[in-house]
């Protein structure tokens, strides 16, 4: 799930920046503090949104920088047991497939790309036997998130499912939607056959 996080901090400015308004200052050395960190606590930082408030800088001796006390938004990703998201396939190897999250990219196992016997092809396709069903590069999904993990922190770990109900590859689930909703005026068209031709 997407957050909007107040965050306070000391923020250490160097010399070399002196030249920039406070907020500048702040907001550039910010970003390279937080842009594309991750912690189990915030997640996966996106972005910062914006500085709030920068009281009055501090200098300590033996470090010509100024230091602030500064209030800020950050934009981050965390995801969430059971959340559903959307992505399109990045990648996909004998494995699985790797899915574009828009910030971070999750992993769907081989064995959860499909309610079917799975394939994995050279030309980095996965076809289910039974069903016909693909899954390749470019395709767009909605998945299931089932597993995080931070253990490695410089590399943070998201499984994904698209083996449930409503799940899976967008334009196959629109395909079955549109079967679901021409059944019923298929139905009725019989039925109204059926009666007239007893009369």
């Amino acid at each position: 799930m997407f957050y909007s996080i107040k965050v306070k901090d000391y923020v250490r400015v160097p010399p070399s920046m002196f030249n920039l308004t406070k907020k500048e200052a702040v907001l550039e050395n910010i970003k390279t503090l937080y842009e594309n960190y991750v912690s189990k606590e915030l997640g996966f930082v996106i972005s910062v949104i914006d500085v709030e408030n920068a009281k009055e800088g501090v200098i300590i001796p033996g470090d010509g920088a100024a230091f602030y006390e500064a209030e800020f938004q950050l934009l981050t990703y965390k995801p969430e047991m059971n959340e559903l998201v959307f992505g399109k396939v990045r990648d996909i190897t004998d494995f699985g497939a790797f899915l574009d999250l828009g910030g971070t990219e999750g992993m769907v196992h081989i064995s959860q790309s499909m309610e079917d016997f799975v394939s994995f092809s050279k030309e980095k396709v996965l076809q289910g036997k039974k069903s016909g069903q693909s899954l390749k590069v470019g395709d767009k999904c909605r998945a299931r998130v089932i597993a995080v993990s931070y253990k490695d922190m410089n590399n943070p770990k998201i499984g994904l499912s698209l083996r449930q109900e409503g799940l899976g590859k967008v334009e196959t689930l629109e395909q079955q939607n549109t079967v679901k909703a021409e059944a019923p005026a298929l139905k009725e068209e019989k039925k109204s056959k059926t009666d007239k031709e007893k009369k």
